[in-house]
């Protein structure tokens, strides 16, 4: 049998399919013309692969080349079952975010609900004179009897899942608020869809957080770094810092970069 038989050729392309999609994973992005020349083939016959990877999932066809497929979103989890979740990590990154932001006396500090913010929020001075917001039962619940710190809710019905006020009495709230610093989490973060959460009424509250704030820090573990959920709340040029123990490399590097959002590994 020779070199171009069927089997040969399935081989082949199989072969070349994988090499199509670990370089999207590693660089964040394939071209068309740069990948055609690296495996010898037509640009022709690479976009008819792209077509192949897209359609099983594995790529996303763009402009000129595709990009990785997002990891598929997990589905949103209690409070309790996020707390024991990657805890070294978010512990790691919580102490980091603190590191850096170093917050003032008299600082008022915006902090998400989510159980990376909550990890920052206890580690917060005790007797440093802050103001915090909050749409975090939980965390509001934790910082009420510090002496130092002056806590707020923000109003509006609680969601039992992540404890969290969202809602029209909480975004009327926020619209109001000017805050130094906010402090979000996030369930997923990719370069097209930015930082992002699967319930539209926590995204609203986020969203509006973001715009509140002088200053936006985004907490995000590993584990959500290439996921996509349904609502996106900021793009990456919201976001003025970035703590994470992820290593960001690729397209969503790129754009953190062209964004301006400066990186801090925990």
């Amino acid at each position: 049998m020779n070199a171009t038989s069927p089997t040969s050729r399935i081989r082949y392309a199989a072969e070349r399919q994988e090499a199509i999609v670990d370089a999207a994973h590693a660089q964040g992005r394939v071209d068309v013309t740069e990948i055609s020349e690296r495996l010898g083939v037509t640009p022709e016959t690479v976009r008819r692969d792209l077509t192949v990877l897209e359609q099983r999932g594995l790529v996303r066809r763009v402009h000129g080349g595709a990009l990785p497929a997002p990891v598929l979103a997990a589905p949103e989890t209690g409070v309790l079952q996020r707390e024991r979740d990657h805890a070294e990590a978010k512990a790691r990154i919580a102490r980091a975010a603190l590191a850096v932001l170093d917050p003032h006396e008299g600082a008022a500090l915006l902090i998400d609900s989510g159980t990376t913010t909550g990890a920052f929020a206890r580690l917060l001075p005790e007797h440093l004179d802050l103001t915090v917001l909050t749409n975090s039962v939980l965390i509001a619940a934790a910082l009420a009897a510090r002496p130092g710190c002056r806590v707020h809710i923000i109003g509006g019905r609680v969601r039992g899942l992540t404890q969290a006020a969202v809602g029209p009495e909480a975004l009327a709230r926020l619209a109001s608020l000017r805050a130094d610093i906010a402090v979000m989490g996030s369930n997923g973060l990719t370069a097209q869809h930015g930082l992002s959460t699967p319930d539209p009424d926590e995204a609203a509250v986020k969203r509006a957080m973001v715009a509140s704030a002088r200053r936006v820090v985004a907490l995000v573990d590993a584990s959500k770094v290439g996921q996509e959920h349904l609502v996106s709340f900021a793009g990456t040029d919201d976001v003025d810092l970035l703590v994470t123990d992820a290593t960001i490399t690729g397209h969503l590097a790129a754009r953190l970069t062209d964004s301006g959002t400066e990186v801090i590994p925990a």
